[in-house]
């Protein structure tokens, strides 16, 4: 069971950018443990569901500069998990910290990357030996700075750098995440079962020979309050000169391929009578746009991504949730196939991943 350090301190205030999937399943492990937790969120039902789970919530989005600069103003510790790949939300984010710094107040800032920065351009063509970990900071600050995501990294590790001592900072890098949360469902195996709803197959990019690492969303959670523990007890993180990067896979060597993944969609989605055709089959280039769009469906399900959460392991953090493949089946196609797809046209959010 996951339990909390001896020695941590309670009753530091939090604030979560983006208290969805990710956020709202931290949000709870720190409520739990007497944190108290601030999420911002775009609407108010979303809210009153916050408040529910014991924390407080304010209504607005990513480009509120001035309430994001002002909300870090009143907190110790800022998690940003809402995407991988708002700049602006990043740059308010860094303000506040430096703002923070600047006062000679202490504060901690955790960012949500992805491991589409392993983006090999495989398209499913093959599964790639090349697999990368954590606790070897080398691997992942050789990658290019034109990788999916690293952009953004590339301007938190920036100002790491220049706040070292000042602040704690770290960027986990999820895999592929699985399971439900709250009643939501997470993006990548969910998108490719309404693809097969749609076409009436399951479909892979390519030849599906792609692999990636996974996490269930709750272990993830873990995750990230293990690496704020790791934060606010860890010398060298105070000093500034730790590793930033925090990997978060649970499934070792055990890694599925694309066309593995969608093989398990199919046999569901026929055992439901929902498709009558279960065998999968490569996926047509002009029917991206029902996935993630022409750009980023070859990235986002057709790359090899493979990533060992080495430092997390050696912390004690462990994945306690069941296997990708018995929550896709018992826990996210129920809630996925009370959907109403007749008009879906493919992803239209941000993909953190």
């Amino acid at each position: 069971p996951y339990s909390r350090p001896p020695t941590m301190s309670t009753g530091k205030n939090v604030f979560i950018i983006g208290a969805g999937l990710i956020g709202w399943t931290v949000l709870d492990l720190l409520v739990s443990e007497n944190y108290k937790v601030t999420g911002l969120v775009r609407r108010e039902d979303h809210a009153s569901g916050l408040k529910a789970s014991g924390a407080s919530a304010i209504i607005g989005d990513l480009h509120d500069e001035s309430l994001i600069v002002s909300e870090i103003a009143k907190n110790d510790i800022v998690f940003h998990t809402a995407t991988a790949d708002d700049l602006p939300s990043v740059q308010a984010v860094l303000r506040g910290v430096r703002e923070k710094t600047a006062r000679g107040e202490p504060i901690t800032y955790i960012h949500t990357s992805g491991t589409s920065l392993l983006d090999d351009k495989a398209l499913g063509s093959f599964k790639s030996s090349k697999i990368y970990h954590d606790d070897k900071q080398e691997e992942i600050d050789s990658l290019s700075d034109s990788a999916p995501h690293r952009q953004i990294d590339l301007e938190i590790l920036k100002a790491r750098e220049e706040l070292s001592g000042k602040a704690k900072i770290a960027i986990v890098i999820p895999p592929l995440i699985y399971g439900t949360s709250h009643g939501r469902l997470t993006i990548q195996l969910p998108t490719l079962a309404r693809w097969a709803l749609k076409h009436g197959h399951p479909a892979h990019v390519g030849q599906g020979k792609s692999v990636w690492s996974n996490v269930h969303v709750r272990d993830l959670a873990r995750g990230f309050v293990t690496v704020l523990h790791h934060l606010e007890t860890s010398q060298a993180a105070a000093a500034g000169d730790s590793n930033p990067y925090f990997f978060c896979e649970s499934t070792g060597d055990d890694e599925p391929s694309w066309a593995e993944m969608v093989a398990v969609i199919g046999k569901a989605l026929h055992e439901q009578g929902r498709i009558q055709d279960p065998t999968p089959r490569e996926m047509p280039v002009e029917t991206y746009g029902d996935v993630f769009g022409p750009e980023f469906t070859g990235p986002v399900v057709g790359m090899n991504s493979r990533s060992r959460a080495v430092r997390l392991r050696q912390m004690g953090w462990k994945p306690q949730e069941k296997g990708w493949k018995e929550s896709l089946v018992e826990d996210e196609l129920p809630i996925l196939l009370k959907e109403d797809i007749s008009s879906y046209q493919g992803y239209a959010g941000a993909v953190a991943s």
